[in-house]
């Protein structure tokens, strides 16, 4: 690994489609910074490590606590970060209908879902800043877009995905002067432990699609709501 090769900051990095982007920038020879809860606990992630001579750190950071990132960021003062990736989410629980909801865990979901990106983009615009290519790409969901929504339920992960997209798209405009592309992205419907065993995406599939349109992003994509695929998603 070079001091040349390009930076990726993962969060959420120690599961699902966070540790595939891990596995995959690696086998591109990138320098990925994998930001997790409890790193010591993340035993895929310290296997990636050992597989390589240096290319992948680990790093405590929870998106929940304002604090945590803070101290994050400070222990990365400095490093310029080409890609920042917000993949840290959770589903909630099951009372999210109408009628029976659980507003405790309605704010958690909000919490994890929709402040956190938000912070950590907050928190590691000056890394970006110190890059060539200064992208920001948060993972949403379909069942955030508004236009698409024709089931109901799901009412606090919905909402969380919802109000995702708009800070994003705030910040795609926020942040244009210091030349950041942020997007958010839909990785499709995808086999992990939120998606479900009968999801017809294996994370690998939904990784590399979603990485061939983050190499091609550019100023003019930023403010985007993008399917894995590449194409543009209703709000």
């Amino acid at each position: 690994m070079t001091n040349s090769a390009p930076t990726v900051l993962i969060t959420g990095a120690n599961r699902g489609i966070g540790l595939e982007f891990a596995r995959q920038y690696l086998l591109e020879g990138w320098r990925v910074i994998a930001a997790c809860r409890a790193p010591e606990h993340a035993q895929q992630l310290h296997q990636l490590a050992s597989g390589c001579a240096g290319c992948l750190n680990t790093l405590a950071l929870d998106v929940s606590v304002a604090p945590s990132i803070a101290q994050a960021a400070e222990k990365l003062d400095g490093v310029p970060i080409d890609l920042l990736l917000n993949c840290a989410g959770i589903m909630g629980g099951a009372r999210q209908s109408l009628g029976q909801i659980d507003y405790a865990d309605w704010a958690r979901v909000l919490e994890v879902n929709t402040l956190g990106p938000v912070r950590v983009l907050e928190a590691f615009r000056t890394h970006l800043e110190r890059s060539a290519r200064r992208v920001a790409v948060t993972l949403t969901s379909a069942m955030g877009s508004i236009a698409e929504n024709t089931s109901g339920g799901w009412v606090a992960y919905r909402t969380s995905k919802a109000a995702l997209n708009m800070a994003m798209k705030c910040a795609a405009l926020d942040l244009a002067a210091r030349r950041i592309v942020c997007v958010v992205m839909h990785p499709g419907w995808v086999r992990t432990d939120m998606g479900g065993a009968q999801a017809p995406l294996s994370p690998s599939e939904s990784v590399a699609a979603m990485r061939r349109i983050i190499g091609a992003l550019g100023s003019a994509d930023s403010g985007k709501f993008l399917n894995y695929d590449g194409g543009n998603h209703p709000w």
